[in-house]
């Protein structure tokens, strides 16, 4: 007896509609549960697939999850220090703070919009006098310090001439008398502060308008470390080794490398702005007679000194001139060691230098320091 797998409707016989068929075992898939073997077979791949999948991907998942994470907490870090304002932002200041003052000599009745655009409050201002009555020039910042931030302080000193009489009549006597007095070299104080503006941009405005001060007071100049100036004397080796090479520093005669020491290099001035030099003082690191000397030291001594000298420019005019060299003795002749930037200034005792013990052998006894102590910059 044949399965009912197996079984086939007679070919004679009608199949009604409703009756459903029977299927052979070799004819095509078979539904299972709900599942035919096909599915089964694509789900198995596809775990599968999955779990060679996870394989791979397990190490490199790993590898970024440890490249992601972040840096264990370790010793706190120190926070930056607040730095100085840039230097392009007091530069900037300075150059506003020069074309402020400017329009501000020159503004007359009827200036506020021009004054207006470095001091908005300047609109409601009341001017007196004709426009362009005074004229400044020659513009110069003398001091530029930083108040708060971003706000800076910049005096500013012009030369004011006047173009004509505050009335229009012509210039009399009396006239010229106070206009001399209001002329010459005056100085001005402005507040210059960073602005932003709605765009975003950033620049600068005045807080308020210009204040005329006094000229700064004369300055001391700090102790330097040579001794007086003192005639140049031609027998001198120090006298003739700077008579050398700044002859052919200035003048071009002459080869200036044969007047350095080695590892010395210096570029002579081109074009040579004169035709001659002649040194007529010297100050010498240190010596206090007037000795002459006529010998060099041995090698490997090193000195420091000013000199003094006119130099013959090709007009037949002579200037005066001053540099400070560093001199080195070797093989019984001095040499060009640097042509220094400043003058050397003399140290300062400090309080926390030792006393130097007497000759006696005694021990020195403990007085504090008088070396005054610096004035602090207002």
């Amino acid at each position: 007896m044949k399965s009912m797998w197996n079984r086939r409707p007679a070919k004679e016989a009608a199949v009604p509609d409703t009756e459903p068929q029977d299927w052979d075992i070799d004819e095509g898939p078979q539904d299972v549960a709900g599942w035919s073997t096909g599915a089964q077979a694509n789900t198995a791949a596809a775990i599968r697939w999955t779990a060679w999948g996870l394989l791979v991907l397990g190490p490199l998942l790993g590898a970024f999850a440890y490249l992601s994470a972040p840096a264990q907490a370790g010793p706190a870090q120190r926070t930056a220090a607040p730095v100085a304002p840039a230097a392009t932002g007091a530069q900037g200041a300075a150059g506003f703070a020069q074309l402020f003052v400017a329009a501000f000599i020159s503004a007359g009745e009827g200036d506020q919009d021009k004054l207006a655009a470095y001091y908005p409050d300047a609109t409601s201002l009341r001017l007196e006098g004709a426009s362009d009555r005074r004229r400044g020039e020659q513009f110069t910042v003398v001091r530029l310090r930083q108040t708060d931030s971003g706000v800076w302080s910049v005096k500013v000193a012009a030369r004011i001439t006047d173009t004509k009489p505050a009335d229009g009549h012509q210039a009399d006597a009396k006239d010229e008398t106070k206009a001399a007095a209001a002329q010459g070299v005056r100085y001005f104080q402005v507040p210059v502060a960073t602005a932003t503006t709605a765009g975003g941009a950033s620049g600068y405005t005045a807080l308020a308008m210009p204040a005329e001060v006094a000229a700064a007071e004369r300055i001391k100049a700090p102790g330097l470390v040579y001794g007086p100036m003192r005639p140049a004397l031609p027998a001198d080796p120090r006298t003739q080794a700077v008579t050398e090479f700044l002859t052919a520093y200035l003048t071009g005669a002459g080869e200036l490398d044969r007047y350095l020491a080695p590892g010395t290099h210096l570029t002579p001035v081109v074009p040579a702005p004169y035709s001659g030099i002649a040194v007529d003082t010297l100050a010498i690191e240190g010596e206090k007679d007037t000795e002459p000397v006529t010998v060099v030291p041995d090698d490997g001594t090193t000195l420091r000194l000013l000199v003094a000298l006119r130099a013959t420019g090709h007009d037949e005019v002579r200037v005066p001139l001053t540099y400070a060299l560093t001199l080195n003795a070797r093989a019984g002749r001095w040499e060009i060691a640097s042509l220094d930037g400043a003058p050397a200034l003399a140290t300062t005792p400090t309080a926390s230098a030792a006393p130097a013990a007497p000759s006696d052998g005694t021990t020195p006894s403990m007085t504090p320091s008088t070396a005054p102590t610096p004035a602090s910059t207002p």
